[in-house]
C-alpha cells in the first residue's frame, strides 16, 4: 500500500523483512543512480535495531562503489567506553561500515570535548551537500535524538549536545540494547533537524508495534515539535516505509 501525507510518500509492507528488503533496495538503487551522475556521494545513517535488515540488504548489494562514499552518522551517546556494544559507531561498523568499506567513514568521537566535537564533526558535515539520509522514527516521534524537549524546526546548530527525554531511554530498553533504564546513557550528541532535512534524498524506515503511534502521530498531528517527525512532510523527497505492525493496517 502507498499513499501520500504533505510531500511525504509512505509505504506499507507486510512484515518488517519486506519493508526492509525494500528500503534497502531503494537506498541501493538511488546510489546508483547518484553514482552515475557523479564522482563522490555523501550519505548519513541511523544506528538502530530499526535499521537491521534495510543494512543487511544494502550489504548484499552489487553495483555499488563504495570507495566514492562518505559516511556520517547521526547521534552517540556520551559516557559510553570507546568499544561499548551499544555505541552507534559500534553498531554501524558491525552492520555496515566494516564490510562495505566505504572510502571514508566520520565517527562522532564522544569522549572528546563535546564542544570541540561539535565543532568538528559540524564542519565535515558543512564541508559538502549530504546526498543520502537513512533514519527512523523514535517512539516519542524523534529523528536522531531530536527529543520533544529539544528538537528544533529552526535549529542553527549542525550537531549538538541533547539531555535525552525519558521516553526515548525507556526505547532503548525496549529495544534491547540495554538491560534497565538506569543503564541508558542521559545524554547524547546529534545532528540537529536541519542537518537531517538537508539531505536531498530521505529514506525513513520504521517497523514494528512500538512505532504504530508515532508513525499516526507523524502522518495526521500537526507539524510540530511535539512529535519532531512531523516535519518529513514538508521535505522535498522523503519516503517513509511502514510495516503492518507500525502503520496498524
Amino acid at each position: 500500500m502507498t499513499q501520500t501525507v504533505d510531500r511525504l510518500r509512505v509505504n506499507v509492507y507486510a512484515d518488517r523483512r519486506a519493508l526492509g528488503a525494500a528500503v534497502g533496495a531503494h537506498v541501493a538503487a538511488k546510489i546508483k543512480q547518484l553514482q552515475a551522475e557523479r564522482r563522490n556521494l555523501r550519505m548519513i545513517f541511523a544506528a538502530a535495531p530499526s535499521q537491521n535488515e534495510m543494512l543487511e540488504t544494502l550489504v548484499a548489494a552489487t553495483g555499488i562503489d563504495w570507495s566514492r562514499i562518505t559516511a556520517f552518522h547521526m547521534d552517540e551517546y556520551i559516557g559510553l567506553p570507546a568499544r561499548a556494544p551499544q555505541r552507534f559507531g559500534t553498531y554501524l561498523r558491525n552492520h555496515l561500515f566494516d564490510r562495505v568499506k566505504p572510502g571514508r567513514v566520520h565517527l562522532i568521537d564522544s569522549s572528546n570535548s563535546i564542544d570541540d566535537e561539535c565543532r568538528r564533526y559540524g564542519a565535515l558535515l558543512r564541508e559538502e551537500p549530504i546526498d543520502i539520509v537513512c533514519l527512523g522514527i523514535g517512539e516519542n516521534g524523534h529523528i536522531a535524538f531530536n527529543d520533544p524537549p529539544v528538537a528544533k524546526f529552526d535549529d542553527p546548530d549542525t550537531i549538538k549536545p541533547v539531555a535525552l527525554d525519558d521516553a526515548c531511554r525507556r526505547q532503548q530498553v525496549n529495544d534491547g540494547c540495554f538491560p534497565s533504564f538506569a543503564a541508558v546513557p542521559t545524554h547524547a550528541v546529534t545532528l540537529t533537524i536541519p542537518t537531517l532535512l538537508g539531505g536531498a534524498h530521505l529514506f525513513c524506515s520504521v517497523p514494528g508495534p512500538t512505532k504504530r503511534a508515532a508513525v499516526q502521530r507523524t502522518l495526521n498531528g500537526p507539524i510540530s515539535t511535539d512529535c519532531p517527525s512531523t516535519i518529513l512532510r514538508q521535505h522535498a523527497d522523503c519516503t517513509l516505509y511502514a510495516d503492518r505492525d507500525s502503520f496498524g493496517a
